[in-house]
């Protein structure tokens, strides 16, 4: 590690010391940030925070909308020591109520819109703090700050110091937190930006939203390490993105970014010109889509696999074949094993469970010692749940999931959760989640419903109930009626029969 104190914004400091005037953050309206203010509005939020006692390693919850402002607070938390756990701006009180008692944050900040939600949430809490943040920068937390109050120094981080909390949920429908030191992520973005060869001359268009690993700590992290800038739209808008995309050289998106550019019949040979490389990850990358984008434009995609818990551990590689179906070799300093359930190695080509040991591995599981042993073999192999095979030039294929997760734009659907709210619907009997081929969305989340003999539900009750109680991405596309459900034995519901039948629902 390059760093003598551990804190990842320590290591951004020093990567930056030389661009402190040059233009970091571009945004659509031609508005700039360089580094010098950058630091000087992140420390003033670290400094209000320290002002009110709030403690290194005390959580800070955000649920807001991507903005400058947005990524000034990830900075202050990471210069305070503080703990960042970001939540998805979609996600529903029903769905809030659990991350906020179980977190324990000492500081909420949300939009002015869900103010009534967070303060309920933090009454019963006793939680003592609520600031706004609104998109367009205004809200309590910037009306709180004082312009005199920035001498704070950087936090000197202990080696497994917690920088962030995500949550990810299980089959059970229980959600985990990971906990992600700085030194997990230094390393991850430190191998990242040399295998990526990221340097201060690189422009990121950064389109990815910033509650999850992809926008947050990769996309952001190779940025700051390096001094590159980045063109910052608050969402993906592939006409947005082909119109700025010629003042690029790189692009990070999940694979519903490359097949929407695809569909604008607009991205071409001379629009990319200056382009350097296209990543994607989040979810797997059709082959098709890799084979139409090199068509149009002359790049071959650089597909890359990693997950919350560990951030990235697989790359194509920069110089060299990119195969498309694969996810590359393991980063440099990660290892990779793929074994049987009796875990010992299988051979090329053979399919078994992938294991990942290094040190961007997390720390482990929020509140939850049990389930970190459990998920972690003898060796300090972390189980990531994904069934992968590995080639005789080394590079993985992921081929499944073991756990039944939905990869749905980029983001992670777990069917249990779903299961449970549709199954409270007076008239359900029981349900069943799948995700199935979207050509969009990769993945399209389907409802197998039972109703009871005198239900008169229909597809639009079940899909209003979910809207009501689920963040958007979560509510099913498709609802279909069935008056059983196939299950084996042991009478376990046979998901991979549901997704069979149902695999053609959505040939556009």
């Amino acid at each position: 590690m390059s760093v003598q104190n551990l804190n990842l914004f320590t290591h951004f400091d020093n990567a930056l010391r030389e661009s402190r005037d040059k233009p970091l953050l571009i945004l659509e309206n031609g508005v700039t940030y360089d580094y010098k203010t950058i630091k000087y509005k992140s420390s003033q939020i670290a400094a209000l925070f320290k002002s009110i006692n709030i403690l290194p390693g005390d959580r800070i919850s955000v649920q807001v909308d991507k903005s400058p402002e947005s990524l000034f607070l990830y900075l202050a938390c990471l210069q305070g020591g503080y703990i960042y756990h970001p939540l998805n701006p979609s996600y529903t009180a029903n769905e809030l109520e659990f991350f906020i008692e179980n977190a324990e944050p000492s500081i909420i900040i949300c939009d002015v819109t869900n103010l009534a939600i967070f303060e309920n949430l933090a009454k019963k809490n006793s939680i003592k703090h609520v600031f706004t943040l609104g998109v367009s920068g205004e809200g309590t937390l910037i009306d709180s700050l004082d312009d005199s109050a920035i001498n704070i120094q950087t936090f000197n981080t202990p080696k497994n110091h917690i920088a962030a909390l995500l949550y990810s949920s299980g089959t059970t429908g229980i959600p985990k937190g990971i906990m992600l030191t700085h030194e997990n992520l230094i390393s991850n973005t430190e191998t990242l930006v040399k295998t990526w060869q990221f340097t201060k001359e690189d422009v990121l268009m950064h389109a990815l939203p910033i509650f999850h690993v992809h926008g947050l700590f990769v996309a952001i992290g190779c940025a700051l390490s390096t001094g590159a800038s980045m063109y910052w739209l608050n969402k993906f808008d592939p006409l947005k993105v082909l119109e700025h995309i010629d003042q690029c050289s790189v692009l990070m998106g999940v694979p519903t970014f490359y097949t929407r550019l695809l569909s604008t019949e607009k991205i071409t040979h001379d629009n990319c010109k200056n382009m350097r490389v296209f990543i994607s990850g989040s979810a797997p990358l059709l082959e098709e889509t890799f084979n139409d984008f090199e068509t149009m434009t002359g790049h071959k995609i650089l597909e890359r696999y990693g997950m919350t818990e560990t951030n990235m551990n697989t790359s194509n590689p920069i110089d060299g074949a990119r195969k498309p179906g694969t996810v590359g070799p393991p980063l440099p300093g990660i290892e990779i094993q793929i074994v049987d359930d009796e875990e010992k190695k299988v051979g090329d080509n053979v399919i078994g469970n992938l294991l990942v040991r290094g040190p961007n591995v997390f720390k482990g599981y929020w509140k939850m010692p049990e389930k970190t042993a459990e998920d972690f073999t003898a060796q300090g192999f972390f189980k990531t749940g994904d069934k992968a095979k590995i080639d005789a030039d080394g590079y993985i294929s992921i081929v499944g999931r073991s756990k039944d997760m939905i990869i749905t734009g980029g983001l992670n659907v777990y069917p249990k959760e779903i299961e449970l709210i549709i199954d409270d619907i007076q008239g359900v009997k029981e349900s069943a989640v799948i995700g199935v081929y979207h050509k969009d969305f990769g993945e399209a989340v389907i409802a197998i419903v039972i109703c009871s003999d005198t239900s008169a539900l229909k597809e639009i009750d079940i899909i209003e109930y979910c809207k009501q109680h689920l963040a958007g991405y979560k509510i099913p596309k498709k609802v279909i009626f069935a008056n059983e459900l196939p299950r084996n034995t042991m009478s376990k519901v046979q998901k991979n029969i549901l997704r069979e039948n149902h695999k053609n629902s959505f040939n556009l």
